[in-house]
């Protein structure tokens, strides 16, 4: 892998919007290799921070972003009391 698309893989990771669904689409790096990648590309600290940032995320992985997007659209729908 050339360091222009390792540095492009991590500018995906890092953004918010861009979930690891499309970055394996884009480059055929699944979730769990995007991880190793930043791990080792990055500082401890940094590599820290961004784990906090994105574990748990719903824009980070598909199903969750579809899932809470269509529960946020239920709820304008019919709200409850």
């Amino acid at each position: 892998m050339t360091e222009q698309q390792q540095n492009q893989i991590i500018r995906m990771a890092w953004e918010d919007r861009c979930t690891f669904d499309e970055i394996k689409e884009k480059t055929g790096f699944p979730e769990a290799e995007v991880i190793k990648l930043m791990r080792k590309e990055m500082k401890p600290s940094s590599f820290r921070m961004w784990r906090k940032r994105v574990t748990g995320r719903v824009t980070k992985h598909r199903k969750l972003f579809e899932a809470n997007r269509a529960e946020l659209k239920r709820r304008r729908i019919c709200p409850t009391e």
